[in-house]
């Protein structure tokens, strides 16, 4: 088959799919895909097709301002009959007072589901729509996260936050005009959740050597790619923004009205740029999406960076607290992903001694004291689920400790190799990050010291997936750790 990266987004979403060379059919139900200045002129086209005749809006205060007045004269132009329902809450939470509050305020002579939003809209808005199984559409208001074409939503669940799988939207609209007036925080969240593609690449194939997990290189390259493309355009994104706001002020308002046409020509180039590194964002952000839609899980997109951000939010949650974006909190996960493996690249794990050490380490396994570590991190409500799914699957047993710690021996040289050619240098990784401005460390994003040790030692057991933090367990270092 022909290589994922030459293909276009439309071609990506071909309903025929693609035969793939790693075993799978991959395909996906998005029939509809419109970026750029005046996507959202679309809109009828798109319901049309979907023979949505009646949709039904959900929003937040905030998306409703940033979009609405893009999209009321569309439905008004022709005369297409709607019903919304707005969250009042300042800050949302995906989980179930969110869905139930939805079903209650739920129009049911509706026939199709319109989310308005990014991150925690589409999550709740994929919920609900698989749930009163209608065809979804998202208009996008931000370039922040990587879920908008993906077939599962990141929610919180009885207080433990969970993937559950369900329909992808059918159609994504990203009109410029929107994304371009979110706040610069959220194209921060945006290109953090991208950096975190470089550490969830790099577990992946790590993960398939030593558990044999499911791997598909031309999902990873269709990846890799989309970050080498948002990387090599992304220098606009902050400084457009810092142009806006200096145009903004009263004094350059003066000053603009005596510009030269050489000038007015230079803003113009300036935003056309900013425009196009935006599309270039989303685009980034949705093939990534789009990757997971194809692999069929999550593994493509997110790794041990993701569950730093799991870990901190629950932790907020538990204090009453609002977490900070994901994507930022994501971007300080991947930094301390690779500050690990620059110390991991020069343990020599596959040694007498270091093999030595993880057997002395799985003989000794208390695991009383484990899930004491678990309640205490996660807190006794949200540890009950925690420990069951553990138990289920068998994560702390020695006979399957003792066949990814021989994995682990024979394949470290290999192990050792991917790290290298996927992941950034960590003070590369610095310099791109300070480049725009991302937060460095967790005290930056509200978390303490004791709580990025805790994330750590916790991301082991967000979910029964082998990321870094599994390794450093089979190897008997998790616990003894310093990042």
């Amino acid at each position: 088959m022909r290589n994922l990266t030459e293909l276009s987004l439309t071609e990506l979403i071909s309903p025929q799919g693609f035969d793939c060379d790693c075993g799978k059919h991959h395909v996906m139900a998005i029939r509809h895909v419109k970026i750029g200045e005046h996507a959202i002129e679309f809109l009828s086209e798109i319901l049309q097709d979907l023979t949505i005749k009646k949709p039904f809006f959900i929003s937040d205060q905030n998306t409703y301002r940033a979009a609405w007045q893009y999209i009321e004269p569309v439905l008004h132009e022709v005369q297409i009959e709607y019903s919304e329902f707005v969250y009042q809450e300042e800050h949302l939470e995906p989980n179930e007072y969110a869905v139930g509050s939805l079903t209650m305020a739920f129009d049911r002579s509706c026939d199709g589901i319109i989310v308005i939003g990014s991150g925690v809209l589409n999550d709740i808005g994929k919920v609900f729509a698989n749930a009163v199984k209608l065809p979804q559409v998202v208009i996008a208001t931000a370039a922040s996260m990587d879920g908008y074409g993906s077939n599962n939503a990141s929610m919180i669940q009885n207080g433990l936050k969970v993937s559950l799988y369900n329909a992808c939207p059918q159609a994504i609209i990203a009109d410029t005009r929107i994304l371009a007036e979110e706040p610069v925080h959220m194209l921060q969240a945006g290109l953090g959740d991208m950096l975190a593609k470089y550490v969830s690449i790099c577990e992946w194939r790590i993960s398939n050597l030593i558990t044999g997990e499911y791997y598909c290189e031309n999902i990873a390259s269709l990846i890799r790619s989309a970050l080498k493309k948002i990387l090599d355009s992304a220098g606009g994104l902050l400084q457009h923004k810092e142009n806006e706001q200096k145009k903004n002020s009263k004094e350059e308002q003066i000053i603009d009205r005596e510009k030269t046409d050489e000038q007015n020509r230079i803003i113009k180039k300036d935003r056309s740029q900013y425009y196009q590194a935006i599309e270039n964002l989303f685009e980034g952000l949705l093939i990534t999406g789009l990757a997971m839609g194809f692999a069929e899980i999550s593994r493509p997109a997110s790794g041990l960076e993701h569950y730093f951000s799991h870990v901190w939010e629950m932790m907020s949650l538990q204090r009453g607290k609002i977490p900070q974006l994901h994507g930022l909190q994501v971007a300080v996960g991947t930094l301390l992903s690779v500050a690990i493996w620059q110390k991991l690249l020069v343990y020599p794990a596959s040694s007498a001694a270091a093999i030595n050490k993880a057997e002395q380490f799985i003989d000794s396994f208390d695991q009383i004291q484990w899930e004491n570590m678990v309640r205490r991190i996660y807190g006794n409500k949200t540890a009950v689920q925690v420990i069951a799914a553990a138990n289920a699957e068998g994560r702390n047993s020695k006979e399957k400790h003792a066949e990814r710690l021989a994995m682990i021996k024979e394949k470290w040289h290999e192990i050792i190799n991917i790290v290298k050619s996927e992941l950034p240098g960590y003070q590369d990784l610095i310099n791109i990050m300070r480049k725009y401005d991302l937060p460095l460390n967790p005290q930056e994003i509200g978390y303490s010291e004791q709580d990025k040790q805790d994330a750590l030692i916790g991301s082991r057991e967000v979910r029964n997936k082998y990321v870094t933090s599994s390794l450093l367990w089979d190897l008997g270092l998790l616990y003894e750790w310093e990042i």
